[in-house]
């Protein structure tokens, strides 16, 4: 067994209730409930989300005062210069504005910090380069700002005014932006707002969890709004539905939760990301051989890498040529580079992650390090983040990663499920340079020679917040089912809770009292994977296992942890049984 179960409890009288109102089943029913969908109100558009759905951008913190700024660089014909960030979501929040503000009538430029030489955000080596190739009197920061208290004081004193729009947590004090749009503002009880004397429940929530992809939407909708309030031309035509792609994109790759407006911007953008006209995806579709059909797994593990890759390995300015391209033959090269970098990815990537966990091995006591610090001079800064991630698949544990040379390290960190990674930064900021990010990532940099006493700080306040059973990796389950209630109609009705993501995970089930209809069968070049025909008297279904590699293999009586999938196979639709985990039979 290599998780804990974490079964969700029953509620079959709740879930028979709701399955009447709401014309579904009892299974349907129960596992909207473990997302914390009670009321049919709630649940009709959850399962049908719709654009008109969204609630008015004003009601987001500062975002009248960005508007209005925005509109007088308009009439008096001044330049803005968007700041964007090198990942995915910093870059399609970008293009997105680029598009729109240019579409509009705005005189725009952008420019994307440079990962290696400037490092995150508005560093001020990156502002000093930004302003002297785009000279400005208003910066607008998309994905980064939050934090930079110094860079944007030291932007007032030359007479430039920041609009800051991002969805990381927020300094104590926070910049002296002139306005500082960030979800993270609202408070915490925030279900009624009032806009233009118009009450509207519940528009808090929904944006809480916006990233910046989807808070370039929302500034790309108020813009348009008071365009159309005040005449500015191409305002009434314009069809932001076309900028969908990009918030699709961003918001998934940035594993932001998707519920509230994510859930419907994605949902609508991933309708729009199939249907694409804009040729740089299109090319990047077919270099990563993408079905004809994405979804979010698709986003997240074939196009999103590759857009990364870019800022990763050398500047991210090459996939905002790739989204922005208008040739073909352009759009094809860029992609075929992103491809190539992605590759040169893979392999810098593995390499850094076997150093990484020799050098965790070597040190690693389970009782004293509730988090993971590692660093080494000359370990690549553009895939420390990553390199995080897979320690953190191994060991279960909040892991920052840090590496480069001479007097700076900077790197990433991934956290876990109760432990918030940008609180504790905060916590450590008299041993760090510079510090920013959210609940579960963040990133960093600090002296060398402070990465001992960082380390053993951190652990010091992860062992206040963190119970050992924290740290054992934990899978989700809605619920015990037999194998007869695994029906091809039934998986396809809980298939109507895509888009799956962080917020709304996959359906899970476990089930017991299993055999095996006839012998396991290896799969795989290197027969890491296993099929399985498992029974429990009533059915018989396929389950696949992949990357079972060299774990044990159920034995004779066994119960199964797994995700109902369809596999269809010569144009034909079955039931398939995606294997999570396993243990002997309890009973």
């Amino acid at each position: 067994m290599k998780f804990r179960w974490s079964v969700a409890p029953a509620h079959p009288l709740l879930a028979g209730q709701l399955a009447r109102e709401c014309g579904i089943s009892a299974l349907f029913a129960q596992c909207l409930l473990n997302r914390g969908l009670s009321a049919p109100a709630s649940i009709a558009p959850f399962l049908a989300p719709r654009l008109r759905g969204l609630s008015d951008p004003f009601l987001l913190p500062a975002m009248d005062a960005a508007v209005q700024r925005l509109n007088e660089a308009r009439e008096l014909g001044e330049r803005v210069t968007i700041f964007g960030d090198y990942d995915v979501d910093g870059v399609t929040s970008t293009v997105l504005l680029l598009e729109v503000l240019r579409t509009l009538g705005w005189r725009v430029d952008a420019y994307i910090p440079d990962r290696f030489d400037e490092g995150y955000g508005l560093s001020l080596e990156a502002v000093e380069n930004c302003l002297k190739l785009y000279p400005t009197r208003l910066l607008l920061a998309v994905d980064c700002g939050s934090t930079s208290v110094q860079s944007i004081a030291r932007l007032r004193e030359r007479g430039v005014d920041v609009i800051v729009l991002d969805h990381h947590q927020v300094s104590e004090p926070p910049p002296a932006a002139l306005a500082l749009v960030n979800p993270r503002l609202l408070p915490p009880e925030h279900s009624l707002e009032v806009s233009r004397g118009v009450i509207q429940e519940g528009a808090g929530p929904g944006f809480r969890d916006l990233c910046s992809a989807g808070l370039a939407f929302k500034l790309a909708h108020a813009v348009l709004k008071r365009g159309r309030e005040t005449g500015i031309p191409g305002a009434e035509s314009f069809d932001l539905r076309v900028c969908l792609d990009l918030v699709a994109l961003g918001t998934i790759a940035d594993l932001v939760p998707l519920s509230g407006e994510n859930r419907v911007l994605v949902a609508a953008g991933l309708e729009r990301l199939n249907q694409t006209k804009r040729l740089g995806l299109q090319a990047l579709k077919a270099v990563a051989r993408c079905p004809d059909c994405l979804g979010t797994v698709e986003v997240g593990f074939q196009l999103a890498p590759r857009l990364n890759a870019a800022g990763r390995m050398e500047t991210a300015r090459d996939a905002l040529n790739l989204l922005t391209a208008t040739e073909p033959g352009a759009a094809a090269v860029l992609a075929q580079k992103l491809d190539s970098q992605n590759r040169e990815r893979q392999t810098l990537e593995r390499s850094i992650v076997a150093e990484a966990l020799a050098a965790v091995r070597a040190r690693f006591n389970p009782a004293e390090d509730f988090v993971i610090v590692e660093g080494q001079d000359g370990w690549h800064v553009g895939v420390v983040g990553i390199v995080a991630s897979r320690v953190l698949q191994h060991y279960h544990r909040p892991t920052i990663i840090v590496g480069g040379d001479g007097a700076c390290y900077r790197g990433s960190g991934r956290s876990i499920q109760g432990f918030d990674l940008a609180s504790a930064l905060r916590e450590c900021g008299d041993l760090l340079m510079r510090h920013g990010g959210h609940a579960m990532a963040a990133g960093l940099s600090l002296d060398p020679q402070n990465l001992g006493q960082f380390r053993a700080k951190l652990n010091a306040i992860a062992r206040r917040s963190l119970k050992a059973e924290d740290l054992r990796r934990s899978v989700r389950l809605d619920g015990e089912v037999g194998l007869n209630e695994m029906t091809l109609p039934a998986v396809c009705e809980l298939e109507r809770m895509k888009p799956f993501g962080q917020g709304n995970p996959n359906v899970h089930f476990w089930t017991g009292r299993l055999t095996h209809q006839k012998p396991l069968q290896r799969m795989g070049a290197e027969k890491q994977h296993v099929k399985m025909w498992v029974t429990d008297g009533a059915a018989t279904l396929e389950a696949v296992w992949w990357g079972a590699g060299s774990e044990p293999l159920p034995g004779d009586r066994f119960e199964l942890a797994f995700a109902p999938q369809i596999n269809e196979y010569n144009g034909r639709k079955t039931v398939q049984l995606k294997v999570l985990d396993w243990r002997p039979c309890t009973s």
